[in-house]
């Protein structure tokens, strides 16, 4: 049995939530550098250059990338090995969170009460977490702040088994088309197929982790997160929703057995600020 310190947890996270939002990853500033050389737009381009020139002030002045630095999401896989001392896993999670919001500057952005109050909590705790259970002795943590304009636009809807696979697609297509310009496109579009309610959405959101042109390891999933791509692309919604060629950078697509009588699906979309830093400890 491996010991790790809370406080090692939530140091981690406190570094980690910063980075997250200060530094966007290479595989999505290549996206978009790629998209540019496609753009045939002016007004697309110009936005896609205001982007790129956005990636660089927020490296370089330790500037938030966005304004809405999100809720703070995590994925964590805890090797089975691990013990937690010092602490308890959640609060050492959420202290890296509260230390990582207030010393770094970002928009505090939760509200305790959802429906009556809306009061704010003051510090963007508490994170939602995600644990997973693996073998082995090491803690392996995402994290994945993830913006209101963009997961206001995401749907969880259960669908026929008869709907097939054509009914997936077009399910897909129609999220991303209804939602315009409000996700702020390029867009990323995480898809999550089977298990049942929840479990759809949360795939949909973990999709969302992998880097830009990583394709699903099953050949014919794969060739749907392309034809997705092409198709979302084609919608000429582009950049901001401004028009375009460029609505999303990538389709990305997760799936899991399900009931028989039930094929839930969600769309989970993630606008250009597509962030997520790991540590493994």
């Amino acid at each position: 049995m491996r010991e790790i310190k809370a406080v090692t947890i939530t140091e981690a996270v406190r570094k980690l939530v910063m980075d997250a939002n200060y530094f966007i990853g290479n595989d999505v500033a290549d996206a978009i550098r790629k998209a540019l050389k496609k753009e045939t737009s002016p007004t697309a381009k110009e936005i896609l250059n205001m982007i790129l020139e956005n990636h660089n002030i927020a490296r370089e002045e330790r500037l938030p990338l966005c304004q809405d630095t999100g809720v703070a999401v995590f994925f964590v896989e805890l090797g089975q090995e691990v013990h937690i001392v010092g602490g308890t896993y959640k609060d050492a999670i959420n202290e890296g969170v509260r230390r990582g919001y207030i010393e770094g500057y970002l928009r505090k952005s939760l509200v305790g009460d959802p429906v009556i109050e809306r009061k704010n909590t003051g510090d963007n705790t508490p994170a939602v977490i995600h644990t997973s259970i693996v073998p082995g002795d090491r803690l392996h943590i995402i994290s994945a702040p993830k913006g209101g304009g963009s997961e206001n636009m995401s749907e969880v809807r259960m669908m026929k088994a008869a709907d097939g696979i054509s009914g997936v697609k077009d399910f897909v297509v129609e999220r991303v088309r209804v939602s315009g310009g409000n996700p702020c496109p390029p867009v990323i579009v995480g898809v999550g197929i089977g298990g049942d309610f929840e479990m759809s959405a949360i795939l949909a959101k973990k999709s969302l982790l992998r880097n830009i042109g990583q394709r699903n390891p099953n050949p014919k999933f794969a060739e749907v997160e392309v034809e997705l791509l092409q198709r979302v692309n084609k919608l000429g919604i582009g950049p901001m929703g401004l028009g375009g060629r460029t609505t999303a950078l990538d389709v990305f697509i997760e799936y899991v057995p399900c009931h028989i009588a039930s094929m839930p699906v969600a769309v989970n979309l993630n606008c250009h600020v597509a962030r997520h830093k790991e540590i493994v400890l």
